[in-house]
């Protein structure tokens, strides 16, 4: 599992993580996409635009492989402003390709591009 060096480990004052610290015994997590209600909790919105916020400021518009990135975390932005690098793809692999989908997350979330 690559770890990705320098990528911030939670939203900070929260228990919100961006990261694992070690591959699960169990088996890889898969991804899997979650609906985000316009009713969720400011603090879930924060953590939400930090991780992107995040995502963008590390690897810009280039893909990048899953790693260490916490899979629940990446959940609620796949399938939209994350989507698969390649065709066919694993969704419980470390080594999956990611991209960000630049068009929707310009709308989404405007201030990680600033």
């Amino acid at each position: 599992m690559l770890k990705h060096r320098a990528f911030p480990g939670r939203l900070s004052g929260t228990d919100f993580q961006f990261i694992i610290r070690r591959p699960n015994p169990r088996g890889v997590t898969t991804l899997t996409r979650r609906e985000r209600y316009s009713d969720r909790r400011p603090t879930d919105q924060r953590a939400d635009a930090a991780f992107f916020g995040a995502l963008w400021k590390h690897f810009g518009d280039q893909p990048f492989e899953r790693g260490n990135l916490d899979a629940g975390r990446l959940s609620w932005l796949f399938g939209r402003e994350i989507i698969p690098a390649t065709d066919p793809f694993d969704l419980a692999d470390y080594k999956a390709l990611l991209v960000i989908n630049e068009k929707l997350a310009r709308t989404t979330f405007p201030e990680a591009f600033e």
